[in-house]
């Protein structure tokens, strides 16, 4: 049976089949690599550089996550804004890949140096004595999600970046006219002239009947309304709630104490006069004449005449006096001793020392508290995310928030509440926390349905990181109208008020009337047995107490001598303007300079942004839509 086998595979039919089956085998084993033969897997092309998804995907889910804590708390993303997010993102990218190449035709070049130098400035980095804290660095990139290499990359691109758009935009620089009308509008004062006609000063009207209170209850129904309370429980994790939970041993406390021993001395400070002089002579001349009993502006005046200068430097560390030659002297000298001449980078200086403080180093029981309270902030945080996760985690097995470990850190909140916050009783509700948190979790006790706890929202605190919440909502109590017979006191007296503010805006508009009809404001006046009374100059945005803002809103917009009516809370004004100044730039330098800084800072901006568009359009940018079609479909 063996040999016949044999003998028809030797046959071409046999040989042939068997041909057919492996090349079926080989075509359905590599099926898939030949099917992504000259598929496109990059998100976009920038030139020849591409953008691969796996480059996309963090800043897309950065952007994703910005945006969403920018959404009432409990609504989800919806696909209209992902994609909106997905857009902006990438757009970001191909921005930067097109200065990036930029960056690389030119040659631009950040050296290590530079890029240590540009971190280490950073005030978000540093302690209280001015040096910089790797914790506060490590901190900042575990709330960024971001690895040191992704941050130092970042930076240095920035960096590169910085060199390039600041050769652009160095001759930046607005209009003359333009600078001149934003001046003239920001400083343009202008008062008013008015007759006041207070609600209060009409005489009471008639009683009005039941049908009349009945009818202006009808129409003013809002006003008489009880909102929509709800009962809720919430949970609250914040780095304080945890800091509470946590026990630091006092070796810990020691061990960190010593390791920022830096962050409790205080370095000593000197105050000091400084006389500079262009050389060694005038300076000497400078010392006789201060050592013989000159006083400090005489000193001042004398080496000015010798074409220097004088400054004076309130208690300033040695680290903050900016040449290390006076610095030295400066420490070396006692109080009111006269020191110099010492060469300096400016010229030859003498100085005197008019008060010093002693340095000063807290021992680690005075710094205990501090101490203890710094430690538990920093595991605090460092945990905060975990035991959020953990809390969610048991929320999304059906736990309820009464059935939450003790030992997590959180906080309990109860109470009724409306949707402004409040208590049934008018008061805030207590609802513990920074004010962002508790505004988000009073828009998701209305937004979340009664029933089983939200899982845990995060919530941005400016500052101070983030905090996390759960709410569940236990009983939604209607809204309700409040009854004509228990309102009817407050229905009279609204009923009145509006018939005092109807009298008063008849005789108002009569006033203005009379005003366009060419009758001067003091002849109307007189006519009502009114006085006029006149109001400070002010500008568009500044205040004082006896500009009404509803005046000053519609003043800017009137014509010389063309009145208006306003209402107030209080009264009717009929008004027309009084002065108008408009200063010249001549006489406030100081306030014009300040205008074309904004404005040279704006324009510089759009020439930034118009160069940054420039690079990108003559980069040609590609969008392969199917793959960013994946990302906005996930």
């Amino acid at each position: 049976m063996i040999t016949a086998f044999r003998r028809h595979l030797e046959t071409w039919p046999v040989r042939l089949f068997f041909a057919l089956m492996v090349a079926a085998f080989v075509v359905w084993g590599v099926g898939d690599v030949v099917r992504l033969i000259g598929t496109k897997t990059w998100l976009a092309k920038v030139g020849r550089q591409t953008i691969e998804p796996q480059q996309f995907q963090p800043t897309f889910q950065r952007e994703l996550a910005q945006a969403q804590r920018g959404l009432p708390p409990g609504q989800d993303m919806t696909p209209a804004l992902r994609r909106e997010v997905a857009a902006r993102a990438l757009q970001q990218m191909i921005e930067q890949v097109a200065v990036t190449r930029e960056e690389s035709r030119l040659r631009v070049v950040v050296p290590d140096a530079a890029l240590r130098a540009a971190v280490f400035a950073m005030p978000a980095f540093r302690d209280k004595s001015g040096q910089f804290d790797r914790a506060a660095l490590d901190q900042v990139l575990r709330a960024n999600n971001m690895t040191e290499g992704e941050f130092l990359s970042l930076m240095r691109s920035d960096l590169a970046r910085a060199q390039i758009l600041d050769a652009v935009t160095a001759g930046a620089a607005p209009p003359d006219t333009l600078a001149r009308a934003v001046f003239a509008f920001e400083t343009e004062r202008r008062s008013a002239s008015l007759i006041e006609l207070p609600f209060a000063a009409v005489p009471a009207p008639p009683a009005p009947t039941e049908a009349e209170l009945r009818h202006w209850y009808a129409n003013h129904t809002d006003q008489f309304r009880v909102p929509e309370f709800r009962r809720v429980k919430a949970v609250i994790l914040t780095t304080e709630t945890i800091a509470k939970s946590l026990d630091v041993p006092q070796s810990e406390l020691q061990a960190w104490y010593d390791a920022h021993k830096a962050q409790f001395v205080e370095p000593a400070k000197r105050s000091i006069e400084v006389a500079i002089a262009p050389d060694q002579a005038k300076a000497q001349a400078l010392a006789a004449q201060w050592r013989g009993g000159a006083d400090w502006a005489a000193v001042q005046k004398a080496a000015e005449a010798a074409g220097g200068s004088g400054v004076a430097l309130d208690a300033a560390t040695e680290r903050q006096i900016p040449d290390a030659a006076l610095a030295k002297a400066a420490f070396a000298a006692a109080p009111n001793e006269l020191a110099g001449p010492v060469q300096a980078a400016l010229g030859w200086a003498v100085l005197r020392v008019t008060s010093a403080t002693p340095g000063h180093e807290q021992s680690f029981e005075q710094a205990e508290s501090t101490v203890r309270a710094k430690v538990l902030a920093e595991r605090a945080a460092a945990s905060l995310y975990d035991r959020a996760g953990k809390v969610d985690d048991l929320l999304g097995t059906g736990a309820g928030l009464d059935k939450l470990p003790a030992d997590l850190g959180l906080a309990g909140v109860t109470g009724t509440l409306d949707a402004k916050g409040d208590t049934p009783d008018g008061t805030p509700a207590p609802v513990p926390g920074p004010p962002e948190l508790r505004k988000a979790l009073v828009e998701a006790a209305f937004s979340h349905p009664p029933g089983p706890p939200s899982q845990m929202t995060e919530v941005q605190v400016p500052g101070a990181g983030s905090a996390f919440y759960a709410v569940e909502v236990e009983q939604v109590i209607p809204a309700s109208q409040k009854p004509f017979e228990q309102v009817r006191d407050q229905v009279e007296a609204g009923w009145v008020q509006d018939a005092r503010i109807k009298a008063q805006e008849k005789v108002a508009a009569g006033m203005l009337a009379a005003l366009r009809g060419g009758e001067s404001l003091a002849d109307v006046a007189a006519k009502a047995g009114r006085t006029v009374r006149t109001t400070p100059l002010v500008t568009r945005d500044g205040q004082d107490e006896g500009m009404p803002p509803q005046l000053q809103r519609a003043l800017f917009g009137l014509k010389p001598g063309e009145p208006t009516m306003v209402e107030t809370p209080d009264a009717f004004l009929v008004a027309v303007p009084d002065k108008i100044e408009t200063p010249d730039p001549k006489a406030d330098p100081a306030r014009y300079n300040t205008v074309r800084d904004v404005l040279t800072r704006a324009t510089a901006s759009d020439l930034a942004q118009g160069f940054a568009a420039a690079l990108r359009a003559r980069a040609e940018p590609r969008v392969n839509q199917s793959v960013f079609d994946s990302f906005v479909q996930q």
